[in-house]
């Protein structure tokens, strides 16, 4: 099958990113075809059927850590084109450049023509884009279904939270969807919640906290729906 050439407006057309992380509407807009992975283990599974020219890996997922995913992938025959780290952790820049990702994205992301950017400059020279490209001034906000279909596996997630791997998981997630959509509110108590795991203060307060704003919240996006159609 003939790979379309990249235009100035779309840039990575012709390039497949795998995504273990959600990035959907980044990755259509700059005409990416796109494979989606939730977990370390349906990356895998992806992997062993497809071949991305780009990968972008979230730092923390359910099932471990995106660090081991990285250095799987940017070495040896499993080399990809391009390996890029993602996530709201402080931290998580300095583990993935350490874990040899070629490139870093940090959230919230919302502009459309730096995470194009960040993809192009480590392109290959025989896949990059001939010609100037088209920077896109438009930012990419989360639709309210997207957000209702996150919080709502966040509060099942939430409410059997019994171990501590999905418990810091859950942290990580939550605080980088707060941040994307601007929630002040819900940023801060994850923000709490963060620093009560690392002084080891107990937690279920915290917890049933958070999942009652999250449950407010599914209720707020629902209503919204329903006003619109």
């Amino acid at each position: 099958m003939r790979t379309r050439s990249p235009t100035s407006a779309r840039p990575l057309l012709g390039l497949t990113v795998l995504v273990v992380e959600a990035m959907r509407l980044l990755c259509l807009r700059s005409g990416a075809r796109i494979r989606r992975a939730g977990s370390l283990f349906h990356a895998q599974r992806h992997l062993k059927i497809y071949r991305p020219s780009v990968v972008i890996i979230d730092i923390g997922l359910p099932d471990g850590s995106g660090i081991d995913l990285i250095r799987e992938l940017t070495v040896g025959k499993s080399r990809v084109d391009v390996v890029l780290g993602t996530s709201a952790d402080p931290d998580g820049k300095h583990k993935a450049f350490k874990a040899g990702a070629d490139g870093f994205l940090t959230k919230p992301l919302s502009s459309i023509s730096y995470f194009q950017s960040k993809i192009l400059e480590h392109l290959p020279e025989d896949r990059q884009l001939k010609g100037a490209r088209v920077l896109c001034k438009d930012a990419v906000v989360p639709d309210e279904v997207a957000l209702r279909d996150a919080l709502a596996a966040a509060i099942i997630a939430l409410e059997d939270a019994c171990d501590q791997r999905t418990l810091c998981y859950l942290t990580q997630f939550l605080g980088g969807l707060a941040r994307s959509v601007d929630d002040t509110p819900l940023s801060r108590e994850m923000g709490r919640l963060a620093q009560q795991q690392v002084n080891g203060d107990a937690l279920q307060g915290q917890v049933a906290r958070i999942a009652a704003m999250v449950k407010e919240r599914i209720a707020r996006t629902a209503s919204i729906q329903t006003a619109s159609i």
